[in-house]
């Protein structure tokens, strides 16, 4: 069965170019404005959306994820309402690859099987949940395979050769490949280390791989794009956000645009990479 990812990735190996892949975290920083900045993305240039579920205790976030968090579960969201809101992107986008990204938990008290179906009927086409090893698979990787959504899996400098092909055995849609040690927005990715970092990665698989954290400006996401299949931008992009917002913390006239902006050209700068490199 091929998944809106799937069919992405082959619509781009077409266009010979990486993609643009952000995140953003849902309900922030309210529901309303977390809507309209999603459906803004793909005009501006995202080819894939993964979408945080708010999660009281983030262990892999750094602080800029952490206070999107906040201010999103402080305006009411939970994963309930992160499932409408997929639904009310589905509206009007029907192809652009949505993933909803964070822990395991929030599922787990949603109810596995529960959540699965809601996610499907939602139009959700990949889960990452960063803190279930695959020596759970059965808890929802499995499940989540059956339902015909793609399970993401996070590789890391320190998943060895020897680590690998379980991190892979189940994986679908594509490979997260964390370019640093660490939380998330707490370094700049080496173009260098993650392009030999890919390389060892597609030796094990044919999957695409995305490279995630550390990318924060269009000449970053050009050169990760010039060795990965796609280059995932969050951390700048909910710092354009935050930095959008009142003194209160409520979205502004140019909360909106700010984040448009930006993936924008990040965006050029992951389209620039392969003619650079052809």
């Amino acid at each position: 069965m091929t998944t809106r990812i799937d069919a992405r990735f082959a619509e781009l190996r077409r266009e010979g170019r990486a993609a643009l892949v952000t995140f953003l975290m849902a309900g922030d920083p309210d529901p309303k404005t977390s809507l309209d900045i999603i459906k803004a993305l793909p005009k501006a240039g995202a080819d894939i959306i993964e979408i945080g579920m708010p999660f009281t205790d983030p262990m892999a976030d750094g602080p800029s994820i952490q206070a999107a968090g906040l201010r999103a579960l402080k305006a009411g969201m939970n994963l309930k309402k992160t499932l409408e809101m997929v639904r009310g992107f589905r509206k009007s986008d029907n192809t652009t690859p949505l993933v909803l990204m964070g822990y395991y938990n929030p599922i787990y008290i949603y109810g596995v099987d529960k959540f699965l179906s809601d996610a499907k009927t939602a139009g959700v086409d990949g889960l990452i949940i960063v803190d279930l090893p695959p020596e759970e698979d059965g808890e929802l990787c499995l499940p989540a395979l059956k339902a015909g959504l793609n399970f993401i899996r996070l590789a890391t400098p320190t998943t060895d050769d020897k680590r690998l092909p379980a991190v892979l055995a189940n994986t679908s849609g594509f490979v997260y490949y964390v370019s640093i040690t660490g939380i998330t927005g707490s370094a700049a990715a080496d173009s260098k280390v993650v392009g030999e970092a890919v390389s060892r990665i597609q030796r094990h698989t044919k999957l695409p791989i995305c490279v995630g954290f550390g990318i924060r400006t269009p000449q970053a996401a050009r050169a990760v794009a010039e060795n990965a299949n796609g280059a995932v931008v969050g951390t700048a992009l909910v710092d354009a956000l935050s930095d959008s917002l009142d003194a209160a913390g409520q979205a502004t006239a140019r909360t909106v645009a700010e984040v448009a902006e930006l993936v924008a050209l990040l965006a050029q700068g992951v389209r620039g990479a392969r003619q650079a490199a052809e």
